[in-house]
C-alpha cells in the first residue's frame, strides 16, 4: 500500500512539474514570440534566455502564492520522500497558523505606516501654519499630502472646513491601529483653540516625541532580534538532524512514519517543539509590549 501511494506521489509531482515546463517554455514563448513580432513590426528578436524566464516564471508564481501555503507544499514533498499521509495532513494544520503569523505582522507594519504618516502629518501641519496660514486651512494642506488622518480623514477635514469639533474628529480617528499620536494632535488644537497658544510651538514639542517613541521600539526590536532568530534557529535543529540522518543512511522519514515509537517520539517532539517555539517569542512580544 505504501509503495502504491509513494508511485501516485511521485506520478502527480512528475505531472505538476511537467505541466509548469511546458507552460513555461511553450506557451511563453509563442506568447513572446507573437508579442515581439506584432510590437517590431515582425522582426522577432533572440529575447530572453530560457533560464531567465523560468526563473521569472518561478518568481511571479512564489509572489501569488501566500507564505502560509508553502507549508502544504512541504507536507506533500514530504509525503512524496516518506510514502505517508502524515506531512500532508501537518502541513494542511500549519496553513492556519502561518496565515495568523502572516495577518499578524502585515497588521504591525501598517501600524507602523500609520505611525510614520501621524508624524509627517504633524510635521506638514507645523509647517504650514509657520507659513501663515490659519489652523484649519493648514490641516487641509498638511492631511492631503501626508495621509495620516487615514480612513477618517474625509471626516476630519470636513470638521476643519466647516467650522465642526476637530479635536473630536482628530480623537475618533486616533481609535485606528497606529494613529494614537493623533490624540495628542488633537490636545494641541484644543489648547490653541481654546487658550491661544501657538498651534506649532506644540506641534513640534508632538513630533519630537512621537519620533523619539519610534526610535526607541526600533531600537528595541533591534536588540531583540538577535533572540528572536536564536529561537527560529533553535526550532530548525530538529530538520538539520533529519537531514543528517538522511545523509548517513538511517532513513529517519520511515523510522518516524511507518512505526509506532517513531509516530510516538514525531507527535511529542513536535508538541514540545511548538510550546518552546510559542513560550520564547511570547517573551519577546512581552518584552516588546513592555
Amino acid at each position: 500500500m505504501s509503495v502504491g501511494l509513494g508511485d501516485v506521489s511521485v506520478g502527480v509531482a512528475a505531472l505538476c512539474i511537467g505541466a509548469l515546463v511546458w507552460s513555461m517554455g511553450g506557451r511563453q514563448s509563442g506568447v513572446r514570440r507573437a508579442e515581439l513580432l506584432f510590437a517590431g513590426g515582425g522582426a522577432v528578436g533572440a529575447g530572453p534566455p530560457s533560464w531567465e524566464r523560468a526563473v521569472g516564471e518561478l518568481r511571479r508564481i512564489r509572489g501569488r502564492l501566500r507564505a502560509e501555503w508553502w507549508s502544504l507544499g512541504a507536507g506533500v514533498v514530504l509525503a512524496v520522500l516518506g510514502a505517508s499521509v502524515i506531512p500532508v495532513v501537518a502541513g494542511a494544520v500549519g496553513v492556519p497558523l502561518l496565515r495568523r503569523v502572516r495577518l499578524a505582522g502585515e497588521a504591525r507594519r501598517a501600524r507602523e505606516l500609520r505611525g510614520d504618516a501621524v508624524i509627517a502629518l504633524c510635521s506638514a501641519l507645523a509647517g504650514e501654519v509657520r507659513a501663515g496660514r490659519q489652523p484649519g486651512e493648514a490641516l487641509l494642506r498638511a492631511a492631503r499630502d501626508s495621509g495620516g488622518l487615514g480612513e477618517a480623514q474625509a471626516g476630519v477635514l470636513a470638521a476643519a472646513r466647516f467650522g465642526g469639533d476637530v479635536p473630536g474628529a482628530l480623537t475618533s480617528a486616533a481609535r485606528q491601529p497606529g494613529g494614537d499620536g493623533l490624540l495628542g494632535l488633537a490636545a494641541c488644537w484644543r489648547v490653541a483653540v481654546d487658550q491661544g497658544a501657538g498651534l506649532a510651538a506644540g506641534l513640534d514639542r508632538l513630533e519630537g516625541a512621537l519620533r523619539a517613541d519610534r526610535d526607541q521600539r526600533a531600537d528595541l526590536r533591534a536588540q531583540l532580534a538577535g533572540a528572536r532568530a536564536t529561537a527560529v534557529m533553535l526550532a530548525g535543529l530538529p530538520v538539520l538532524g533529519l537531514l543528517l540522518g538522511a545523509a548517513m543512511g538511517a532513513d529517519p522519514l520511515r523510522v518516524l512514519l511507518h512505526s509506532g515509537a517513531g509516530l510516538g517520539c514525531l507527535v511529542v517532539g513536535g508538541l514540545l517543539e511548538g510550546l518552546g517555539l510559542w513560550w520564547a517569542l511570547r517573551i519577546v512580544r512581552g518584552v516588546e509590549t513592555a
